[in-house]
């Protein structure tokens, strides 16, 4: 049970209550209403983060996932209908299942080591080699990014226990 109740439009101050009328009924933005002068540049920037970047969109959705994975389930369950939208294969999300990240291409396997060593603030020079031979300047920057802003969500959800939800799906979440 969450240890802060979520907040919906009919209860939320009204600073924020037009905003979460507009958004799918999940509990993260209930949880992060309450956050009233923060929830708009948040929702802000998780747009940006989900639609702008220069960072191919599967490899950011394999990066939320890692995170999920390894830190709050959630966000896997909110991120796996996404990843798949956006060209993510069955393939490789049972592979980062089941640990088998050997079954898949460099790319992919160096992002998702990459993400797995910022969370557990492991990333020695090798591994930052690794990725920064595949990716821009700019997508390292932006790999960074996504892995640490999601950390810091599945850190706030599982301290203040959140609760799951059914999967909202791509339209939830990405813009149209």
């Amino acid at each position: 049970m969450a240890r802060v109740p979520y907040l919906t439009p009919s209860n939320a101050p009204e600073s924020v209550a037009g905003t979460l009328g507009k958004l799918a009924p999940l509990h993260v933005f209930g949880l992060m209403a309450h956050a009233e002068t923060a929830f708009r540049p948040w929702l802000r920037f998780g747009g940006a983060l989900l639609n702008d970047l220069a960072l191919d969109p599967a490899l950011r959705e394999l990066a939320i996932l890692r995170v999920g994975q390894l830190t709050a389930r959630y966000e896997w369950d909110q991120h796996v209908p996404i990843a798949l939208a956006v060209g993510v294969t069955q393939d490789q999300i049972d592979a980062l299942d089941s640990g088998e990240l050997d079954r898949l291409d460099p790319l992919p396997r160096a992002v998702l080591d990459f993400v797995t060593g910022l969370v557990n603030d492991e990333v020695d020079d090798a591994l930052y080699e690794t990725v920064a031979s595949q990716l821009s300047q700019r997508e390292v920057v932006e790999l960074s990014l996504v892995a640490a802003h999601y950390l810091m969500l599945a850190r706030m959800m599982t301290t203040l226990r959140i609760d799951p939800d059914p999967a909202a799906g791509p339209g939830a979440l990405l813009r149209g």
